[in-house]
């Protein structure tokens, strides 16, 4: 997954709530984290997402996943759903 194929998905969220209740759901299919994310945030994403299975794609920054999002704000997280 690229994050060309995530800006071209109309199947995802972004952020760290939308992305959380995705994966408990087992609605996620794969996560982009940004590799900026604060710490408690990255681990809670990345804890979750090994425990389920999910793959995470690092993302350089906030910013370019929020672009890649289509959102003008920085991103922490953005999933693509099943």
């Amino acid at each position: 997954m690229t994050l060309a194929e995530l800006s071209k998905s109309k199947n995802k969220v972004v952020g760290k709530k939308q992305t959380i209740n995705a994966i408990n759901e087992a609605r996620a299919a794969v996560v982009f984290l940004a590799e900026d994310t604060d710490d408690h945030i990255k681990e809670e994403i990345i804890r979750l997402s090994e425990e389920k299975d999910i793959s995470i794609i690092a993302v350089d920054s906030k910013i370019k996943l929020g672009r890649a999002c289509g959102i003008d704000v920085p991103a922490a997280c953005a999933t693509i759903l099943k």
